[in-house]
C-alpha cells in the first residue's frame, strides 16, 4: 500500500514558475501510468505559458481563484474547478485573488521535467 503524507513532500519551484508538492509520481512511489501532484501559485502570479507534448492533465482548484488561459481561450476558475489540458494545447494559469491559488496536478503518464516546453 502506498500512502503519502502531503506534508512529509518537499516543495520545489518547477521552470513553469509553480511551487509543486510531489504527492505519488515516479519519484516516490511505484507509479506507472499517472502521477499526482499539488501546485501553489502566488497571489497575483501566473506560470510561464508552456505545453506537454505527452502528458495530458486535469487541475483540480482546492483553494484561491484564478485565470486560466488554454490555446488563447481564457476562463476564470475557481475552488471545485475541474480543467482538462490535453496534451499539446499551451496553457498558463493566473492567481488572481489575494491569496495563493493552491490546485492538484494529475498527469497521464506521470509528470517529467523533460516533457515541458516553452
Amino acid at each position: 500500500m502506498e500512502i503519502r503524507a502531503r506534508d512529509e513532500a518537499r516543495p520545489f519551484v518547477t521552470d513553469d514558475g509553480s511551487t509543486i508538492r510531489s504527492l505519488l509520481d515516479l519519484s516516490n512511489a511505484p507509479v506507472a501510468h499517472q502521477s499526482l501532484a499539488e501546485a501553489t501559485i502566488e497571489a497575483g502570479a501566473s506560470t510561464v505559458r508552456h505545453h506537454h507534448r505527452v502528458s495530458e492533465e486535469i487541475y483540480y482548484i482546492v483553494a484561491g481563484a484564478g485565470l486560466m488561459e488554454i490555446d488563447g481561450e481564457e476562463r476564470p476558475v475557481g475552488v471545485g474547478d475541474a480543467i482538462l489540458i490535453p496534451p499539446g494545447a499551451w496553457h498558463t494559469i493566473t492567481a488572481t485573488g489575494d491569496a495563493p491559488l493552491r490546485l492538484l496536478c494529475a498527469c497521464a503518464p506521470p509528470w517529467a521535467s523533460e516533457d515541458t516546453y516553452f
